[in-house]
């Protein structure tokens, strides 16, 4: 299994294991930077970005760049794009942080490279400069970052891989909560709790209709997405409008990353993908959130995720600590919706049925602290299956469990 920057590994019997619960296996384009350049010459639903910018007459343009916890192939997707904004006399990236830290400028070198260098790169800041644009369909109040905002010329750019409450992340993402400010984030997050709110939908999922409008009313031109397999290579590229282009991504990432189950299991061992995804706590979540699906009740959770930050947000980390039991986290999230408290609620909702040991570099007792089991490493993991279970216990294993859903056929 993926575990941080390295990996980590186990034995099982093989009487014990099920199988493997993973994305199909699809090639990486025989030339990723081509593909990206012939979807950005045909792209979907839309002129090309370069009529865009003659008929705007934009001079200044904004790129909305996805943050460190949102692994994205900038080293291929950039200079396609560079391309196509050369009649522009200014160009900002915004990295769409949501209420996620800010990159450095190192963080900003490893991620985008030379460009780093070349053009200016800031952090969206969730409480900083920002406009407001109305209140969204369920009731949100939309304020989003001034630079995209006034910018003559919006292009977002992202993965689309399956996400635990909007259905699937990339193309509206960027906008919500990318580089929206606390007060909308926190007002349309807030709508996990409803049963629409699910990975893989997107039918009246609250949230997405949200994004997508918001993303609309902050004036997005273009958008670049790709759909990349378990080797962070790209498979498909799509540019275009903002809903069409990324729908049509959507399908391409649906049949990718979406793995039947037979039947629901004691065990599944989840990893989360290793950097940056395992980074800490907050984003490992989303495989905790995947797995559970494959899982009986009652049943055992393993998640491999290094957590080299720590929990990764301090209104998460006191919801956890606060908390007597899972029950006072669900029931607290009821009283008051609070961004980080909404981490809590989800891996509340996920342990009152199931166990979870956590393979990290946390500290025990706060993992006990947070409801976790903690394991030193996957073999001490498989040890502690088999004090509960005895020898005879099934057990599927998720590699990419953070971009995997599980569908019981």
């Amino acid at each position: 299994m993926k575990y941080g920057k390295g990996q980590m590994s186990a034995q099982i019997p093989p009487e014990n294991l099920a199988g493997f619960v993973r994305a199909r296996k699809a090639p990486a384009a025989p030339d990723e930077l081509e593909a990206v350049k012939k979807a950005l010459a045909s792209p979907i639903a839309s002129p090309p970005l370069r009529e865009i910018i003659r008929r705007k007459q934009a001079r200044k343009a904004a790129v909305v760049v996805n943050d460190i916890t949102r692994p994205t192939p900038y080293h291929v997707l950039l200079p396609a794009l560079e391309e196509e904004l050369k009649e522009v006399d200014e160009v900002t990236f915004v990295v769409a942080t949501g209420l996620h830290r800010g990159h450095t400028k190192e963080e900003n070198l490893a991620i985008f490279g030379d460009f780093a260098r070349r053009y200016d790169f800031i952090n969206h800041d969730a409480d900083g400069d920002l406009v407001y644009l109305g209140r969204l369909p369920h009731g949100s109040p939309l304020y989003v970052n001034r630079t995209v905002v006034e910018a003559d010329l919006v292009v977002t750019t992202g993965v689309i891989v399956p996400h635990y409450m909007a259905g699937f992340a990339g193309g509206r993402k960027s906008i919500l909560p990318g580089v929206s400010g606390r007060e909308t984030i926190q007002s349309n997050h807030s709508m996990l709790v409803r049963p629409e709110s699910a990975p893989g939908r997107l039918e009246g999922n609250p949230i997405h209709q949200e994004m997508l409008e918001a993303a609309r009313r902050a004036g997005v031109d273009f958008i670049l997405n790709v759909v990349t397999n378990e080797e962070k290579k790209i498979v498909a590229a799509v540019a275009g409008d903002l809903k069409e282009a990324w729908l049509q991504g959507v399908e391409a990432s649906r049949q990718l990353y979406t793995a039947p189950v037979a039947e629901q299991v004691d065990v599944v061992i989840a990893g989360v993908g290793g950097h940056p995804k395992d980074i800490n706590l907050y984003q490992a979540q989303k495989g905790l959130e995947n797995a559970a699906a494959a899982v009986r009740p009652g049943g055992t959770i393993i998640l491999v995720a290094e957590c080299i930050e720590g929990h990764g947000d301090d209104v998460f980390n006191e919801w956890m600590l606060a908390a007597d039991s899972l029950q006072d986290i669900i029931d607290r999230i009821g009283i008051k919706f609070v961004m980080g408290g909404h981490k809590a609620y989800a891996i509340a909702r996920v342990l009152k049925e199931k166990d979870c040991i956590l393979v990290s570099q946390m500290d025990d007792e706060l993992v006990r602290d947070y409801f976790f089991i903690p394991a030193a490493d996957l073999e001490d993991a498989l040890a502690k299956v088999r004090d509960k279970y005895g020898p005879n216990y099934s057990a599927l294993v998720m590699p990419e469990a953070s971009a995997t859903m599980a569908a019981l056929a």
